[in-house]
């Protein structure tokens, strides 16, 4: 039922691109790492839908277990794991989601928080591959926004939405230490920021989105 209830949403949202300077978004399945921040999951399932073949970390809670069904319902792959627990599993299945032609997503500030801090599972991975990561940010111009943690966005229909694309981030080298992994970490936040900034301006609504 909310497979069917979100497809209905889906079918009446229209997509615009927003992009860097320079850059062209993906528009067919190609392997590699995206990221987006966790309250552009909902829009960021609706945009993927049908256009890339995705495959998904999803916690082992019970609550994983539903938002796994969903996103099957779509098409996806669920990989099980955790950025906290069980992540090394997690990340592994997720590079052999790449190795077979998958993109692997990430919400890089998921799912605890907080809210527009990347966590270090995506540079990781990015290492492992020897991929780069793939930034954008999802905003509807009308949406209902949630009273959780990041402020989850559940667009609104007929509504616009903006996919927002910032430059990719390259991998760490193979061998990287920490402060190595740390400073990729700290590239990739900063380019998640900038999507952010290039959608908010795009409907010159800022954090109006909040208010919607």
């Amino acid at each position: 039922m909310v497979a069917l209830l979100l497809r209905a949403i889906g079918a009446t949202l229209r997509f615009e691109y927003v992009v860097e300077p320079g850059l062209v978004p993906p528009t067919k399945a190609t392997p590699g790492i995206y990221c987006f921040w966790h309250r552009c999951a909902l829009p960021a399932l609706l945009y993927f839908h049908g256009k890339l073949r995705c495959s998904i970390l999803v916690s082992q809670s019970f609550d994983g277990e539903l938002i796994a069904r969903t996103i099957e319902r779509f098409g996806f792959d669920a990989v099980r794991g955790s950025s906290s627990r069980e992540g090394a599993a997690g990340l592994l299945g997720l590079k052999r989601a790449i190795d077979a032609g998958f993109i692997a997503v990430f919400t890089a500030d998921g799912p605890r928080g907080p809210r527009f801090k990347t966590k270090v599972g995506p540079v990781k991975l990015a290492q492992m591959s020897q991929m780069p990561v793939g930034i954008l940010y999802l905003l509807p111009e009308r949406a209902w926004v949630a009273n959780s943690w990041d402020g989850f966005l559940i667009p609104k229909p007929f509504s616009r939405v903006a996919v927002s694309w910032a430059h990719k981030v390259n991998p760490p080298v193979s061998n990287a230490g920490s402060e190595e992994l740390e400073a990729v970490r700290m590239q990739v936040e900063v380019a998640m920021e900038r999507a952010r900034r290039l959608a908010e301006e795009y409907f010159a609504i800022g954090s109006g989105a909040d208010r919607k």
